[in-house]
């Protein structure tokens, strides 16, 4: 008889719980990162009459494009954690019905 395989479909549901969490986590990532790390215009400082304060602007300029850049750093994790989970889950889906239908016909069903 040929060689056997057996996949472990409770490490697939493990590997499915975990990577639930984690997409809970950046939800929690994704709200922080949008609503969490907001910087007023005129909380580094303000232009006065007569001279406008360059480094502040500088500063909320660079704060303005980091915040920009590390939501997509982080909406991207969330697409591709999410389509992972998403084959986890297809894949667990298949094997379990293969085994039910492996099961099935061993029995004569």
């Amino acid at each position: 008889m040929g060689d056997q395989y057996r996949v472990d479909l409770s490490a697939l549901e493990d590997t499915v719980r975990k990577l639930n969490v984690i997409l809970k986590d950046l939800g929690n990532a994704h709200a922080d990162t949008r609503y969490k790390t907001s910087l007023s215009p005129n909380a580094l400082g303000g232009d006065a009459p007569g001279a406008t304060f360059l480094e502040a602007r500088k500063l909320t300029n660079a704060h303005t494009e980091m915040k920009t850049h590390i939501e997509g750093i982080v909406a991207h994790l969330n697409k591709v954690m999410d389509t992972f989970g998403t084959n986890t889950r297809k894949a667990h889906g298949n094997y379990q019905n293969q085994e039910a239908e492996t099961a099935g016909s061993m029995s004569g069903e």
